[in-house]
């Protein structure tokens, strides 16, 4: 049986849907703070907060848990420069409490959603995973802390992990059973998609003086369903090989602001307003991610790599989002 936290979240309820599709049982750990109870069309659910290690104790002594596929953490970046303390104790103190109980059960393999947010500011395009680690934000640099303390605990407990830093995550299931639901909504492509349904009269664009070819910052966007695939191929690859190690997941190529609202327009055949604003502190103008060694590694092949299939699977899910939950 695999262990989900966070698994009603964005990433987390895909990756539970393609493990129950290939076979596994689940039981998903969540505190429903920013993920949907609604999410949780597989597996077992269980209400309940990581800092509690009691709870955590009784769910270890409940399933039979063989993995463990780590997605609970805090993800706003503005918030983690804001209030740090609330990052550090969620993503680090909590992540700690996990892998303490973990060890005490003799569970061995685990699977960390990381980000790219750990390189900081990128000295090369595309960042490979040996690209120097300077976080600018404690988001970054409580993801970094994460993946640190895994290398310690793999040298001296023997935990078997794959930490995967992904790039932006998109899009939403094909089947259209789950997609991107954030209260508050910061990604690009679900507030475009917000003007294009008419919630909101135009998207800010942050920045449009950047050394790019019109302006706008690039950015690497994976669709959800590819990074799901990814986890799978990690865990097997842990069951396997029991080795430990580091990926990158995106798509390879970048996409600007405009590309991705001139995508929206195509797609859904609106017309979206938008404002430019100042830059905001801290966005490099290029983040692209090589995702060579997953490829070659896990055998790892994105299948939803063009723009406009992210976008489309993406608006069809924002349709049934405003439909069936945000009425």
């Amino acid at each position: 049986m695999i262990l989900i936290t966070g698994g009603a979240g964005y990433i987390g309820s895909h990756v539970n849907k393609k493990l129950y599709k290939k076979g596994y049982e689940t039981v998903v750990l969540d505190n429903l703070i920013y993920g949907h109870r609604e999410f949780v069309k597989w597996g077992e659910f269980i209400l309940g907060d990581l800092e509690d290690t009691n709870l955590l104790r009784l769910v270890f002594k409940k399933y039979p848990i063989k993995a463990v596929m780590h997605f609970s953490a805090f993800a706003y970046v503005g918030e983690s420069v804001k209030d740090p303390q609330k990052y550090y104790l969620n993503n680090v103190k909590n992540t700690l409490n996990l892998l303490q109980v973990m060890l005490e059960n003799n569970v061995k393999y685990f699977i960390f959603s990381s980000t790219c947010a750990t390189y900081g500011v990128p000295e090369k395009i595309p960042i490979p995973e040996n690209h120097p680690q300077n976080p600018i934000n404690p988001y970054g640099k409580s993801k970094l802390m994460v993946e640190k303390i895994l290398e310690d605990y793999s040298k001296v407990y023997g935990l078997k992990y794959v930490s995967l830093r992904y790039f932006n995550a998109a899009g939403a299931d094909p089947d259209c059973e789950i997609g991107e639901w954030h209260e508050p909504e910061t990604h690009l492509i679900p507030l475009v998609l917000d003007v294009a349904i008419g919630k909101n009269e135009a998207i800010k664009i942050f920045g449009a003086d950047y050394p790019t070819p019109d302006g706008t910052c690039i950015r690497d966007y994976i669709h959800v369903t590819d990074l799901a695939n990814a986890h799978i191929l990690a865990l097997e690859y842990l069951f396997k090989e029991g080795k430990s190690d580091v990926f990158n997941l995106g798509n390879g190529n970048g996409f600007s602001v405009k590309q991705v609202i001139q995508t929206v327009e195509d797609i859904t055949k609106r017309k979206i307003n938008f404002i430019e604003w100042e830059r905001r502190p801290g966005d490099p103008p290029v983040l692209v991610g090589s995702s060579e060694k997953a490829r070659r590694v896990l055998r790892w092949e994105p299948r939803y790599y063009e723009l406009s299939v992210v976008i489309g699977t993406a608006w069809e899910w924002h349709n049934k989002l405003y439909r069936d939950f945000k009425k």
